[in-house]
């Protein structure tokens, strides 16, 4: 019977043998969790690049957006500005006047400003000159001549330096209650808004704020008409220079001088202030500052010199016939 005793242990050696097949199941198992290195390397390996390539890949869309308007400030800084202050800064000259007005024996519509007369004017537009004839009925209704208007400032200067400046104004409106909205609230009497670039002109001994006509494409599309004419042309972009006394101004108000090259001139600053003005000197005189003066304006209209005279001659022609 030793045989079939010597035949038990082989079955039982196939039987642990199939207990042991499991095993090399197993065991990659267990070389996973106990030996990490060889299975991690190459994923260590592969893993630092896209961690790499995420970096690089974010960072300029995140640079853009941090610093895109550091970088596009000196590569389209014109742009930028004249954008901003297109809706912000502009060239203007507003203000507020209270006081009678009279006509006198040739027609002209003056006011009454402490102790001098000055001419009022409409401004020669269709939508304007509505305010000024509104006035004139509102007057003649009422019978009241004691009004508030707000106005344009519009000086007139001579070629001769000791024939000084006549001032008038041009009226856009009236305040019937003093409690109106915009420059009829922002505004006193006898103080105006005043931006423009600061600066001398030859005619004029006392500094000046030269106001342009701000720039539009509405504006622009009328000018390059061709039925409209050089003298049209010249008086639409007819710049305003307002006299005005500033001791302290931050900026000194830029004089031409011909002697000086072109490089070394310098330019004028554009400034925002309020002034008020003074009857008895007839200048306007610094009150606040609006803001910084900036070294750049906003864009605006200026007419050529040879359409300016070629415009004189135009008028000299039209006064000879006459």
């Amino acid at each position: 019977m030793p045989k079939p005793r010597k035949k038990i242990p082989a079955t039982t050696n196939s039987q642990t043998l199939l207990a042991i097949k499991p095993k090399p199941s197993a065991e990659p198992i267990a070389d996973l969790v106990t030996e990490p290195e060889p299975t991690l390397e190459p994923v260590e390996r592969a893993l630092p690049k896209p961690i790499k390539k995420l970096p690089d890949i974010q960072k300029p869309v995140v640079q853009a957006q941090e610093t895109g308007t550091e970088q596009q400030q000196p590569e389209k800084p014109q742009e930028q500005q004249d954008e901003q202050e297109r809706s912000s800064s502009l060239f203007q000259a507003v203000g507020i006047i209270s006081g009678t007005i009279r006509f006198n024996e040739y027609g002209k519509t003056l006011i009454t400003l402490g102790d001098k007369e000055y001419p009022l004017y409409y401004v020669p537009n269709k939508n304007k000159r509505k305010a000024y004839d509104g006035l004139l009925k509102e007057m003649a209704n009422t019978g009241n001549y004691n009004q508030r208007l707000i106005v344009y400032p519009r000086i007139t200067h001579y070629p001769k330096k000791e024939q000084l400046h006549q001032v008038g104004f041009q009226v856009i409106g009236f305040d019937k209650g003093r409690s109106g909205e915009g420059v009829a609230a922002e505004l006193e009497d006898l103080q105006f808004k005043l931006c423009g670039l600061w600066q001398f002109i030859p005619v004029c001994q006392t500094p000046c704020i030269t106001v342009l006509r701000n720039f539009s494409p509405d504006r622009l599309e009328y000018i390059k008409r061709e039925e409209t004419s050089t003298l049209s042309k010249v008086n639409f972009m007819k710049a305003s220079h307002v006299p005005v006394l500033w001791r302290d101004a931050p900026v000194r108000p830029f004089r031409f001088n011909p002697k000086t090259p072109k490089e070394q001139q310098g330019h004028s600053c554009f400034v925002e202030i309020k002034v008020r003005f003074l009857p008895s000197r007839d200048v306007f005189g610094f009150d606040s500052l609006l803001a910084p003066p900036a070294d750049k304006p906003p864009k605006f209209f200026k007419a050529r010199k040879e359409d300016k005279a070629l415009a004189i001659k135009t008028i000299r022609e039209m006064k000879a016939q006459k």
